[in-house]
């Protein structure tokens, strides 16, 4: 199976990479990279036409390779994808945190959301159904810290932020680049972690070889 990972920033592709190698090594990927994308959304304070435009003309792009599925990893563009997802049906197009939601609300009724990118505390939500109670969270400077290549840095500040999230019933993490500190989250909190690379991995998975077994 030929997947294409399109990223909006250059951090995602070494986590998705990783869950792939780890629970579907046999998938193979493409990755398309578009950094301006993140930058875009903060000068422009959301989602625009414009915008949308961009989005459809990568997933013509990635449909034009031959791909079997898209997967997104940019959080922050939900309805964006949501327009390529209904250009390219049934192919099988993911928002990069709907699997991890589906997984969390199957778990939780009150969760935690650990962001690092300020625009995904405003877009993802309201992809949760109302009946769940969702506690935000973002990880001030992590990021940046991130941008600056600073891992260490980044990942202390996600896990120190997490703290705030101990009462909850699970943390979500809603960026691909905090997959790393998942494991430092849950020892600290003691709380079961979801990731957003691992959990669409599981999903494009069973979505793409149900049919094959």
């Amino acid at each position: 199976m030929r997947i294409t990972l399109i990223h909006a920033l250059k951090h995602s592709i070494v986590p998705i990479e990783a869950s792939f190698a780890r629970l579907w090594p046999d998938a193979r990927l493409m990755n398309l990279l578009d950094d301006s994308l993140s930058a875009d959304l903060a000068r422009d304070g959301g989602l625009t036409d414009a915008m949308t435009e961009r989005f459809l003309r990568l997933g013509r792009y990635a449909a034009g390779t031959g791909s079997d599925a898209i997967l997104f990893t940019c959080s922050a563009f939900g309805p964006c994808i949501e327009a390529v997802a209904r250009a390219h049906a049934p192919m099988p197009v993911l928002k990069p945190n709907e699997a991890m939601i589906e997984q969390a609300v199957a778990r939780g009724r009150r969760i935690g959301l650990l962001s690092t990118f300020p625009p995904t505390l405003a877009s993802m939500p309201p992809e949760f159904p109302p009946s769940i109670e969702l506690v935000p969270k973002l990880a001030e400077g992590a990021m940046a810290a991130l941008d600056r290549g600073d891992r260490a840095t980044h990942d202390r500040l996600v896990v120190e932020s997490s703290i705030d999230l101990r009462d909850c019933d699970l943390i979500a993490l809603a960026q691909y680049s905090m997959a790393p500190a998942a494991e430092r989250v849950a020892e600290v909190t003691r709380r079961p972690v979801l990731t957003t690379p691992d959990s669409a991995v599981l999903k494009l998975k069973g979505m793409l070889t149900a049919g094959s077994t």
